[in-house]
């Protein structure tokens, strides 16, 4: 059976971005954040998850921090039955301190490649499911594959302008009541 789902980026639009964002400690819910996940998932949307983490890369936190902020973030989720269906990450970074991850993948953004393995584990129909993130590069890969909702959350007007093909939304819940 063909799905259709909601691909979100995670800091800035989940989360409130500090810049690195690896250790639970500096993860915080962006207001709204889990009502909006969890209106998504009750319109008959799966949620997945698809963030670039270059800070593994460059040795700002690890892959179990990572982890760890992610089980913690399922859990509070799991509790507004927002939880995400699917989470996908990407470690690497074309000049990593961390050589383990140094490499130009396939799967770091702007490219499709975790969006296209998500279609292909969770038989996601893209055109039929919906995109958004805090910056252009979150939404080019959705958009290769035919993703037509194609949202902007919080956005700066240069990034809006960088992706004109994009609705405009101040937060994650508006998002969510338009969609």
């Amino acid at each position: 059976m063909i799905k259709r789902a909601v691909f979100l980026d995670r800091d800035g639009v989940i989360n409130r971005d500090y810049g690195y964002v690896g250790p639970v400690e500096c993860f915080d819910f962006i207001a709204g954040a889990k009502e909006a996940l969890a209106l998504i998932k009750s319109k008959g949307y799966l949620l997945v998850l698809i963030t670039n983490q270059s800070g593994i890369a460059r040795g700002k936190y690890s892959m179990s921090d990572f982890l760890a902020t992610t089980a913690y973030m399922q859990q509070v989720l799991e509790l507004h039955n927002a939880r995400f269906d699917a989470v996908y990450c990407c470690p690497h970074h074309p000049n990593a301190e961390i050589s383990l991850y140094r490499e130009k993948c396939l799967c770091r953004k702007p490219l499709p490649g975790m969006f296209e393995k998500a279609c292909n584990e969770l038989d996601i129909d893209p055109v039929i499911s919906a995109a958004a993130g805090d910056r252009a590069r979150d939404l080019e890969g959705p958009r290769s594959l035919g993703v037509k909702n194609l949202a902007l959350i919080g956005a700066s007007a240069q990034e809006c302008a960088s992706a004109p093909y994009a609705y405009r939304y101040p937060d994650l819940l508006s998002f969510a009541k338009n969609l």
